[in-house]
């Protein structure tokens, strides 16, 4: 139960966790946990991994924070990896994925600045979550989040996701539109997978229009797509991409890469973060990537994917109650024709941390380190509690 002493923005929690190994996690009774949401979508190495572990433990014993007064050598070469690896020109570090996508707006704004135009916008999509900042918090399409924190921003249009025709309409209506915001993935939105041309169509739409596209990867990065960014399935590249979650591996760090002109936007002093960057978060960062590419766990995350979404439509295809069974690598959605919050509780009698969002989308957000029993554990375990649920609601 959550104590007085913290503000109760998350309700009544059930489950105290307290130590972490691997793909596992046990609470304070001593009961042991197989994590199918890694922290929503953070531990994608799983938990305490030795690398990250040893890494954290080297910089701690070294050094912690300075400060972006001074130059920090871990900072430098997580920039060039990242760089090197996204295909971009160069990258701002935050704290959170919030804080990356509110600098992405802030370079949006900018560039709408420099045009002359008195309320740049962005293109945003029903169903994305991109934060909670009052910025972030506007830009997501979830009317529900949104009430009692009226007056919001204004310089939003928004649309239906995976529509480009609708951004084209926009076109035609408004000349005062830099960007276009949008997740390859909506993940809290119920992992809506769009067509695979999605991205390319709006990446085409932009050049024409010398809009900024603008991708949120902060859930599907990290290599959970199968790729180390999901927009490296289209063969294309972004103006703009955010990452966080899975960056630090339960360090908290984000990180807004940038591109071409808009790589230029930001000039000394326009922007800035106190703690973003620092050398234990960047540690952790470098651990990560260094870990993705040297387990080979992005290919992985591939191929667990395929075999999780094969087992799931096989289990479930007589299960009438499942609308649609989506995902690109460890980013997997059931919809349900019915709300099913209750299946998070029933998984963990069975020893299943799993995640309902949208209200009726059972949510798969397994670490990369999966072994291929486990996957199929949790394919079974959650094809088994989904008939079980629907069949005694009918």
């Amino acid at each position: 139960m959550a104590i007085p002493a913290l503000m109760q923005n998350y309700g009544t929690r059930t489950l105290t966790l307290v130590r972490g190994e691997g793909n596992y996690v046990w609470d304070d009774a001593g009961r042991r946990y197989l994590d199918a949401i890694s922290g929503i979508a953070v531990c994608g190495l799983g938990h305490c991994h030795p690398a990250v572990t040893e890494a954290l433990q080297d910089q701690a014993q070294t050094l912690l924070h300075v400060s972006n007064l001074y130059n920090i050598p871990a900072q430098e070469q997580l920039a060039e990896k990242l760089v090197a690896l996204s295909g971009m020109d160069n990258v701002f570090f935050s704290n959170s994925g919030a804080e990356a996508n509110e600098a992405a707006i802030k370079l949006a704004r900018r560039l709408g600045n420099e045009r002359g135009l008195a309320v740049p916008r962005i293109v945003v999509m029903e169903g994305a979550f991109h934060g909670r900042t009052l910025a972030t918090l506007t830009a997501t399409g979830n009317e529900k989040i949104q009430q009692g924190f009226a007056p919001l921003p204004e310089g939003f249009l928004r649309v239906p996701y995976n529509d480009v025709a609708a951004i084209e309409k926009l076109a035609t209506q408004h000349n005062d539109i830099v960007a276009v915001l949008v997740e390859p993935v909506q993940g809290e939105g119920g992992i809506r997978v769009p067509a695979p041309d999605y991205l390319n169509k709006l990446r085409d739409l932009c050049d024409r229009q010398d809009w900024l596209l603008m991708l949120d990867e902060i859930q599907s990065a990290n290599g959970r797509s199968g790729k180390l960014f999901a927009y490296q399935h289209n063969g294309i590249l972004p103006d703009v991409v955010t990452t966080a979650k899975g960056l630090g591996n339960g360090v908290p760090i984000g990180a807004c890469l940038a591109r071409g002109k808009a790589a230029q936007l930001f000039t000394a002093g326009s922007h800035g973060s106190t703690f973003g960057g620092n050398p234990l978060a960047c540690r952790a960062g470098l651990a990560v990537l260094d870990t993705l590419e040297g387990e080979w766990l992005i290919e992985r995350a591939a191929k667990l994917g395929e075999q999780l979404l094969q087992q799931l439509r096989e289990q479930l295809a007589g299960c009438a109650a499942v609308r649609e069974i989506r995902g690109l690598g460890l980013l997997i959605g059931i919809e349900l024709d019915r709300p099913c919050a209750e299946l998070v509780e029933q998984a963990r009698t069975r020893d299943l941390l799993i995640n309902v969002t949208a209200g009726n989308v059972v949510r798969l957000l397994p670490p990369l380190t999966l072994s291929d029993a486990e996957c199929r554990q949790i394919g079974a375990t959650v094809s088994t509690l989904i008939e079980n649920f629907t069949r005694q609601a009918a």
